[in-house]
């Protein structure tokens, strides 16, 4: 009778284990293959933004826009630097409809361009993670301070858009020294630093 009821239970107990082994194996393999997947297509994002700040081509550019605080209409101030293999161009704003206030518009070399988007790649311009949908919408961010926003750009396609503030709990997506890349954009065009001065940014 003994040997009766263990010729009966032995089977169903392998049946069991195999099902445990064969459910662990199909959870294993789905966190491989799951995280394999998500590390390399975020691997393929930092390639291909780095990519597009290093080519040089006649359609590639980089930006930095400024925004300050927000405030009445006529108070408001912005500015925005440009700069491409052929132009340089810093463009000063009043006003949320971005009235021109001053602007200077230089040529440039792809020589100084390549000199230029290297120096931006050393200041880890590329290695944040742009945000995606409401998360990358600056509006009204850091009401009491002023939001940087740097660009790359294929033609007027937007390859990738990184940003951050004056403000502590407004961080954004930017993963570098806005301190450096600042500078880097201000001294590409002389007589940037007068004209910023002037909308007191």
């Amino acid at each position: 009778m003994v040997n009766y009821r263990t010729s009966r239970i032995i089977p169903i107990v392998l049946v069991v284990v195999i099902i445990i082994i064969a459910i662990a194996s199909l959870v294993s393999l789905a966190r491989v293959v799951l995280f394999s997947n998500s590390a390399s297509t975020n691997t393929s994002q930092v390639d291909t933004s780095r990519e597009a700040l290093l080519n040089t081509t006649a359609n590639r550019s980089v930006s930095m826009t400024v925004r300050g605080p927000i405030v009445a209409d006529e108070l408001f101030r912005s500015y925005k630097i440009d700069i491409g293999p052929s132009k340089r161009q810093v463009v000063t704003y009043t006003g949320y409809l971005r009235t021109v206030v001053d602007q200077v518009l230089l040529t440039n070399s792809v020589a100084s361009y390549t000199e230029f988007v290297n120096a931006l790649d050393k200041a880890n311009l590329t290695k944040g993670k742009q945000f995606t949908a409401d998360k990358n919408d600056t509006s009204g961010v850091c009401a009491t301070g002023n939001v940087y926003t740097f660009t790359i750009y294929d033609g007027t396609t937007n390859v990738k858009d990184l940003w951050t503030s004056t403000c502590s709990g407004s961080k954004g997506s930017l993963d570098a020294s806005v301190t450096q890349l600042t500078n880097l954009f201000v001294k590409q065009v002389p007589g940037a630093e007068t004209l910023i001065k002037k909308v007191n940014l």
